[in-house]
């Protein structure tokens, strides 16, 4: 068993701390202007799809080179990209592609 992922998370975690934390340390929170709070707001939406972006799209061959990977699961981010945006709702998105990912490998597709 390999520990990469789980140091890789809290790496992640790490990096990505200081801007949610910002919320609860600023006590001028709500004075910061419109688009800092927007930007604040999305950096965790932010991340999550660019870490899904590159685990779905990236794979290692046998020789240890990454290659590109075209499969269901990418259909299944895009689709999760237009729900976020659409319906501005993470937690909906993300059912949406592993809906789409389980039903795909249910049916045979993928």
């Amino acid at each position: 068993m390999s520990l990469d992922l789980v140091l890789l998370a809290v790496l992640m975690g790490a990096v990505t701390y200081p801007s949610r934390a910002v919320p609860l340390l600023a006590p001028g929170m709500g004075r910061l202007p419109p688009v800092v709070l927007l930007y604040l707001r999305l950096v965790g939406p932010a991340v999550l799809m660019a870490v899904a972006a590159v685990n779905v799209l990236v794979t290692v061959g046998p020789g240890g080179e990454p290659s590109l990977h075209i499969g269901i699961e990418a259909p299944a981010v895009v689709a999760a990209i237009i729900v976020v945006a659409w319906r501005r709702n993470l937690f909906l998105g993300l059912m949406v592609a592993v809906l789409t990912t389980a039903i795909a490998r249910g049916a045979g597709l993928a």
